[in-house]
């Protein structure tokens, strides 16, 4: 009898960040991938668009990989896929609104007929190599949620992907919890568990609650209703879409997410409405402010969604106006919190009445509190057990709780993106790490900036740019013409002329001692330049402006 091999679980992202949630499973010589998303830019990665995890151990073994299998349409599960799939072209399977708002990320990069794409359902299994893949239905903001079962030869390993538990879910649909009460009974290797609330005690309240408050406000409102939501939340646009024709209003939707999830949304059947319930933004001059219903994107304040844009009057068909009730159904993404408030004080300065988070209950989350986390833990009872999507601190606290629920510390595995866990009933240990780390995305470039040009951008933020140039004879090194300074960002020349000619003078300095010391390469007498700008600058401004010299060979 031949020794089985050990199964290995590779995070490639997703931890100690919220987003780009990707995990490889690798047994022998398969390897398949579990979702595969993006994170958002934060304050200091100034002009980037998008993050997407490091490929670089999926290119070195994409002979290898069987396939990618999706738990949902979330940005963080799913907006990463074109990039690799450009480079490593697999067949992805995803419950059937996953794959229909893959397919408009693919159809934007050009990739919808090359890719092969494979509808399953709750309950389905799949084989893929040496895995048998079992998707189990779940709970979450966005529907057609599922857990993912990785059955081996080793062992059964489930990713809860991103859940709650909701006993009134909007289509009825309750999460599968008998199904993984069965993998617990017969033995569940390990558990991978969405960590995001674990901070939070109790319960998560069920998406159904929020309908009840949103239609509070429809009831007697005379005004424009307008919502913002996340675009794809598809039951709490089916909750605004219910009160709505309750209320005979008609229903506009804004912004180009939110567009094309609605389409797809629709077109699958998730998202009812009687007919001529939609009409297109640019009708809604066409119908009384008390007939109207607008689901607009812009719920996190993002300066380009249509939110923003109706506030700040830049929008092409609505202007909010006195009176307005306007209705932000979400809670703020860490780090959004100034965009957010900064949107509520524009529409509030417009005249509108703003309902948001802080004054009335239109929002929940997506993802399991404590007691769900234990109740998840108690019923999947595994062996071994891996806290995914979360900060560190995250990680941390829901390996406690696992602690607490009977899993020894020793059997807990906090990983970092990149390390490689080894296991199997007899053991598991992390033994190595593969590359991992994140990849910028700005305009159409991908991974042509690094952080060496991030930090050149934070330089220029914060202390701006001195151009210095020099006309030099490339005969005889004498100096032409110049030196000309430039600033931009720094200070303004027409009140710092003073400052201006001094620093004119020291660059004069700087090309007369090089020319002494007979050091009449290019690089020496830059160097020479911005030594001793940077210097001088420092003393009378206590600032650090990047330094450009350019010669100009005459």
């Amino acid at each position: 009898m031949t020794k089985k091999s050990k199964l290995k679980i590779i995070p490639l992202g997703g931890l100690e960040e919220i987003g780009k949630n990707i995990t490889v499973f690798e047994y022998d010589d398969d390897i398949v991938i579990l979702d595969c998303g993006i994170a958002f830019p934060d304050d200091e990665m100034f002009g980037i668009d998008l993050v997407i995890p490091d490929f670089s151990y999926l290119l070195k073994n994409r002979d290898r990989i069987k396939g990618l299998v999706l738990t949902h349409g979330h940005e963080d599960h799913i907006g990463a896929i074109p990039y690799l799939l450009k480079d490593v072209p697999i067949p992805v399977y995803g419950t059937k609104l996953t794959l229909g708002i893959l397919s408009n990320k693919l159809k934007e990069h050009g990739l919808l007929e090359t890719t092969k794409t494979y509808d399953v359902c709750p309950g389905d299994i799949i084989k893929l190599g040496s895995f048998s893949i079992e998707f189990i239905r779940t709970n979450h903001s966005i529907a057609d949620a599922v857990a993912i079962a990785f059955h081996t030869p080793v062992g059964t390993v489930l990713h809860t992907g991103d859940f709650k538990i909701d006993s009134t879910p909007i289509d009825g649909e309750i999460i599968d919890f008998a199904r993984i009460g069965e993998l617990g009974k017969k033995g569940l290797l390990a558990l991978l568990s969405d960590s995001t609330n674990v901070e939070k005690p109790g319960y998560s309240m069920s998406e159904r609650t929020v309908g009840e408050t949103l239609e509070s406000y429809f009831v007697n409102c005379t005004s424009r209703i307008i919502v913002a939501t996340f675009a794809s939340n598809i039951h709490r646009v089916q909750q605004i879409v219910n009160s709505a024709v309750m209320h005979n209003r008609k229903v506009a939707v804004s912004g180009r997410s939110m567009e094309s999830v609605v389409t797809s949304a629709m077109e699958l059947g998730y998202l009812k409405a009687p007919k001529k319930t939609f009409i297109d933004i640019s009708e809604i001059n066409k119908y009384r402010d008390d007939q109207l219903v607008i689901i607009t994107t812009g719920s996190q304040g993002e300066p380009m969604a249509a939110l923003s844009r109706m506030a700040s009057c830049d929008h092409k068909n609505v202007e909010i106006k006195k009176g307005d009730l306007v209705i932000i159904s979400a809670s703020p993404i860490p780090g959004n919190e100034k965009l957010i408030a900064r949107v509520i004080d524009e529409l509030f300065k417009r005249g509108a009445e703003v309902i948001y988070k802080a004054l009335a209950d239109i929002h929940v989350s997506g993802h399991a509190c404590q007691e769900e986390l234990k109740l998840m833990l108690s019923v999947a009872n595994p062996k071994y057990f891996i806290p995914a999507h979360g900060e560190y601190r995250h990680l941390v606290q829901h390996a406690g709780l696992a602690g607490k629920m009977g899993i020894p510390q020793e059997n807990c595995f906090i990983m970092k993106i990149g390390q490689v866990l080894e296991l199997d009933y007899k053991e598991a240990k992390i033994t190595s790490s593969v590359p991992a780390g994140r990849v910028f995305v700005d305009g159409y470039g991908v991974g042509d900036v690094g952080n060496i040009v991030i930090r050149d951008r934070k330089h220029l933020s914060e202390d701006g740019l001195i151009v210095v140039v020099l006309g030099i004879s490339s005969k005889t090194g004498e100096m032409l013409a110049g030196p000309d300074v430039i600033s931009r960002g720094f200070v303004y020349v027409r009140e710092s002329e003073m400052l201006m000619d001094n620093i004119k003078q020291k660059a004069l300095d700087a090309v007369n001692l090089c020319k002494n010391k007979h050091q009449n390469d290019w690089s020496s007498l830059k160097t020479a330049i911005k030594n001793s700008l940077g210097q001088y600058l420092y003393e009378e401004t206590k600032r650090n402006p990047m330094i450009l010299p350019v010669i100009l060979e005459v």
